[in-house]
């Protein structure tokens, strides 16, 4: 019998907005007249990609401070600015302001821990795994939330998922597992669980679930 409801958090229960981004490289531009919105976009998209494999190695908060202090000085040199600029940078934008909860997360999580569930979160994804649910307004609801960074496996790896259920106190027969991405979805049911891959996009796999509230169907009321 199920016990607990195990969630990917980006584009499983937030999304990246896009708008950000771009007030992000307005904010820029504003106090640096010799960018363009343009140029600043590119940057900072560059950025992020350039940081493919380094986060993954992160495994406490302290190490995640430092790497974004990293980051916004290696993006303030991408633009072409000082280097302490980055720290300006940090202050107004850190990463949870990028991120915004999925219509109906708070709804169907509520329903979710009203009906007995215990509800997780695994995500791959820096330490501060439990900042960003609080930000998006999703954090009290969530009874565990892990960082494949502090545990020091991702998924799919199969050992990320043995590890969440330990820590949500079940067996892995006993979880649910909610995500974006087929292989976390096929890792997930390789040690036990029942899983539901979604896709808020409908861009994807044809028999995904297109909304949280088809987690609830799967569900005894």
């Amino acid at each position: 019998m199920i016990q607990a409801v195990l969630f990917d958090r980006d584009d499983t229960l937030s999304l990246t907005d896009q708008d950000v981004y771009r007030q992000a490289a307005e904010w820029l531009v504003q106090r640096h007249p010799n960018l363009d919105i343009k140029t600043a976009l590119k940057a900072m998209q560059v950025q992020w990609a350039s940081t493919e494999g380094r986060w993954q190695l992160l495994r406490t908060l302290e190490d995640e401070a430092a790497f974004w202090d990293e980051y916004y000085v290696e993006l303030a040199e991408r633009l072409g600015l000082e280097p302490h600029h980055g720290a300006a940078v940090i202050e107004a934008w850190p990463y949870h302001r990028f991120l915004v909860p999925v219509p109906g997360a708070r709804e169907v999580l509520t329903e979710l821990r009203a009906r007995g569930y215990k509800v997780g979160v695994l995500s791959n994804t820096l330490p501060n795994v439990a900042v960003t649910l609080e930000a998006v307004g999703l954090g009290d609801l969530v009874d565990v939330a892990i960082s494949s960074c502090t545990l020091g496996v991702h998924k799919p790896d199969p050992q990320a998922f043995l590890l969440a259920a330990g820590q949500l106190g079940v067996t892995p027969e006993e979880v649910l597992f909610v995500d974006d991405k087929l292989e976390n979805v096929e890792a997930a049911r390789s040690v036990g669980m029942q899983a539901i891959l979604i896709d808020h996009h409908g861009v994807g796999h044809p028999e995904a679930a297109r909304s949280l509230h088809e987690v609830l169907a799967a569900l005894p009321a």
